[in-house]
């Protein structure tokens, strides 16, 4: 999932389990396309891979993610603007207050995919 804060999921994506989430991740940070300006993708330590990275950078975005402890040549990041990525774990919090995201109660991914557009819509809707 790509998403602009605490509220606003921008896409998401749904893959099987046994899939990388880098795999995933980088194919809706590539659907973005290139920003009008240079913005902060602020990511988990799971898309830190070069490839992932090196996408991010192409498309004009500033990647902002850790490097993991056994990096041979680790980067810098601006760990203010990471501080802020709970703002989207937030999100997820907030889906997985729906009991039918969370126990995955439809076997069909289209049922699903739609409950899950159902609950960010009426998550975009509280702010009203």
């Amino acid at each position: 999932m790509v998403a602009a804060d605490a509220r606003t999921a921008v896409t998401f994506a749904l893959s099987p389990g046994q899939v990388h989430d880098a795999v995933e991740g980088r194919k809706l940070i590539a659907a973005l396309g290139e920003p009008s300006w240079p913005i902060h993708l602020l990511m988990d330590r799971a898309y830190e891979g070069n490839e992932t990275r090196q996408l991010a950078l192409d498309l004009g975005f500033e990647p902002v993610v850790p490097p993991k402890s056994n990096r041979i040549e680790p980067w810098e990041y601006n760990r203010e603007m990471y501080k802020r990525r709970n703002e989207i774990e937030r999100l997820f919090r907030r889906l997985k207050g729906f009991r039918r995201i969370f126990s995955r109660f439809e076997k069909l991914d289209v049922m699903f995919i739609g409950f899950i557009h159902f609950a960010l819509i009426v998550e975009a809707l509280r702010l009203c």
